[in-house]
């Protein structure tokens, strides 16, 4: 990160986390958008109408997040997921997603800066935001960690099958939902899971709350439904006549996905699952004695 980045992110940092509480003032506030009308009238996917999908060919870019590959797979940014400009990220997320204007500035600054470019001026390709233990980071639930499968452009399709499997709710038509317990038990397992393959295994305090957080939109954006989740995390396209769960009218803010990634976070018991394991391989032991 430049000079000029470092002594600038503090204030930027401050300004956007003061808009995002705002944003999520005026969300309590303010009527939601009604179903149907969340994507924008003129943007891709308006009325769930999704440009064709069009699966990545040889040469192509793409990153470890199956949202952002998606966009490009629809052609809402550029199918070969090369010279993106950062705004044009910002916009893209935003107007698909429903994620609010200070997480859609956010998250394209953070990216920009760990990559050392310009928000402001700059391009990147999709492959570049999986740069190691940025944004993304070993335990995924969709990606064996990099150390092992350097490229991260493809979902790992017995991770997701896995993944979906964990899903004990159901919504009122009767499929299949994904719950916050559902998915602590899921990172549980991949955390423990990492710890054992891969020799070269990182975690910290960051990047576990990314990786809860990155998992959190399951919850948020999707609502948990697998019926929505199964294309977006195996083919990386959106389901017929999706459309994003959340209704705010500014869009999903920080301080309100806070309330879906901490407990999902605090939720999550490696120990617990270690132990589980070791009780399971007990009887096997004592029967070879």
């Amino acid at each position: 990160m430049g000079l000029v980045q470092k002594l600038t992110k503090p204030f930027i940092d401050t300004f956007v986390f003061v808009w995002d509480f705002n944003l999520f003032l005026l969300n309590v506030l303010l009527p939601a958008h009604k179903p149907g009308h969340v994507v924008p009238a003129g943007a891709p996917g308006h009325g769930g109408t999704w440009p064709v999908y069009i699966a990545p060919k040889d040469g192509d870019s793409r990153s470890a997040c199956p949202m952002l590959n998606a966009l490009a797979n629809h052609g809402i940014l550029p199918h070969d997921g090369k010279n993106i400009t950062f705004k044009e990220l910002n916009t893209s997320v935003r107007q698909t997603f429903n994620f609010a204007p200070s997480f859609c500035f956010f998250v394209p600054k953070f990216s920009a800066d760990f990559l050392d470019r310009s928000y402001w001026n700059d391009k990147f390709d999709l492959a570049d935001l999986s740069k190691h233990n940025a944004i993304e980071h070993d335990a995924s639930l969709t990606r064996h960690d990099a150390a092992l499968v350097p490229d991260q452009g493809k979902p790992d399709l017995q991770l997701v099958d896995e993944l979906l499997k964990e899903a004990t709710g159901k919504t009122s038509e009767g499929g299949a939902l994904l719950t916050k317990k559902d998915l602590s038990l899921a990172l549980s397992k991949r955390r423990y899971a990492a710890r054992k393959t891969n020799e070269a295994y990182t975690e910290s305090k960051f990047h576990n709350m990314f990786g809860s957080a990155n998992s959190s939109t399951m919850l948020t954006i999707f609502g948990g439904r697998v019926d929505d989740l199964r294309p977006m995390l195996t083919d990386e396209r959106f389901a017929p006549n999706w459309e994003p769960r959340i209704l705010s009218r500014f869009g999903l803010t920080m301080a309100a996905f806070n309330g879906t990634v901490l407990p999902v976070e605090r939720g999550i018991d490696v120990k617990k699952i270690e132990q589980q394991e070791k009780a399971r391989q007990q009887p096997q032991s004592e029967t070879v004695t």
